[in-house]
């Protein structure tokens, strides 16, 4: 019962403060969507203000042990409405059909070439297709990454002014046929339908999305070729945009359908690579971290390493703290009240926020899934756990791996491409 306790206090306390950081991002999140409203598919669009004409558009599609989705990501690019592009499949050195399906798509059509290589890592496929590529914007995607006839248009449209150096699309889960998957899809709305909006707003938003992220050729011309060194090149990649003076913008309606992780292992795995990567180009680049001649991307750098990795320490020390204090019958020192309080202010918060996240993001079918959120307190917990895990596998010097995610194949929205499953 201590240690529940203390559980419930120290994460009932963490969502309120997340809580009340996101209640006082709302006001950008709406100016944001005022400003930029949705799009009118009625109306013929044009690509952006910075480009003098339709620009051609290089699509890089990394593959390692991708043969089940790759055909769906391939079909799904071939389906789209734009015209000017070029899509390079780099093969990893898989060990399955990955070559032989992206061979197969190349002989067939035009707008797609299929490279190899020996197994290097996603950073170095992306090089290799990066080095292959001739369009003056070059779209980074995932091979399980599937596209809506209008994501190149959109995101091409985000380049509405010359400071805009990348853009980063709306990815959004494809798998829902498992509660896990479902729980994912909702509250992953809070990242794109509120945080992402918000950032882009304050010219802080601190990664282009590895599913779908694109950049100016010249852009990577002065910041140079994807770093192979880390498990966190997405991440790393922007910084070094900021970094030469340019800005990431969001698209909201340039979306992506990709697969979410499906098993508490593999989510494990996935956050904890994402954790390290955080680790990684922190460290590479911790003369950024605070550093305001980058204006309020400097500072927002500060806050997301404070909270993202010194904050779960702190979690756990309290769990840990308070579980002693009751055990040792220290239960009069024990903040009894912090943990009802916690949950009856920042519970009403959460949920308004996930709320007004789903709706900015025009998803209110997904709200169907409201079911899960029970699973939101033991996600928190675990979260906390990942960046420990994390840290330790940085202080131990352990191997950078590209650790994807084993893929299933299943489609569970409508209207896309691929084997459909179910999708409630």
């Amino acid at each position: 019962m201590a240690l529940l306790a203390a559980f419930a206090t120290v994460i009932s306390l963490t969502v309120l403060f997340a809580g009340f950081v996101r209640l006082a991002l709302v006001p950008f999140s709406i100016a944001f969507e005022r400003r930029h409203g949705r799009p009118d598919d009625s109306v013929p669009v044009d690509v952006g203000t910075i480009f003098d004409a339709p620009p051609l558009v290089s699509i890089i599609v990394p593959a390692y042990n991708e043969e089940v989705v790759l055909e769906n990501c391939l079909r799904s690019i071939l389906s789209s409405e734009y015209a000017r592009y070029e899509v390079i499949c780099v093969d990893d050195g898989s060990t399955d059909a990955t070559y032989a399906v992206a061979r197969a798509f190349a002989d067939e059509e035009a707008h797609v070439v299929a490279l190899t290589q020996p197994n290097g890592g996603k950073g170095a496929a992306l090089n290799t297709g990066l080095a292959r590529a001739r369009g003056s914007v070059l779209l980074l995607v995932d091979a399980d990454g599937l596209f809506q006839p209008h994501t190149i248009t959109r995101m091409l449209q985000a380049f509405r002014h010359a400071d805009i150096g990348a853009v980063c699309g709306n990815d959004r889960t494809v798998n829902l046929d498992r509660v896990q998957t479902r729980f994912l899809a909702l509250i992953g709305h809070l990242g794109t339908g509120l945080m992402r909006r918000s950032l882009h707003e304050l010219h802080c938003l601190p990664i282009v999305s590895g599913n779908i992220g694109a950049y100016r050729r010249d852009v990577l011309a002065m910041i140079g070729r994807v770093r192979t060194d880390t498990v966190g090149e997405d991440l790393e990649l922007t910084w070094r945009v900021y970094g030469a003076g340019y800005r990431v913008a969001f698209a909201p309606h340039a979306v992506l359908y990709a697969e979410s992780p499906s098993t508490p292992r593999a989510l494990w795995r996935q956050r904890v690579r994402w954790a390290r990567g955080l680790l990684q180009v922190s460290r590479r680049h911790s003369a950024m971290i605070g550093d305001l001649d980058l204006g309020p991307f400097g500072m927002y750098l500060a806050y997301t390493v404070f909270t993202q990795v010194v904050v779960p320490f702190l979690q756990v020390f309290g769990v840990v703290t308070l579980a002693v204090l009751a055990t040792t019958g220290q239960d009069a020192v024990l903040p009894t009240g912090l943990w009802q309080a916690g949950t009856f202010l920042g519970l009403p918060v959460a949920l308004l926020l996930l709320l007004l996240a789903v709706l900015l993001d025009g998803a209110p079918r997904d709200l169907r899934y409201a079911w899960t959120l029970p699973i939101w307190p033991v996600y928190s917990a675990l979260m906390s756990l990942v960046m420990v895990r994390a840290v330790w596998l940085e202080m131990k010097g352990a191997e950078n791996r590209w650790n994807k995610l084993d893929r299933t194949g299943t489609v569970s929205v409508s209207g896309l491409v691929g084997r459909t499953g179910p999708s409630s």
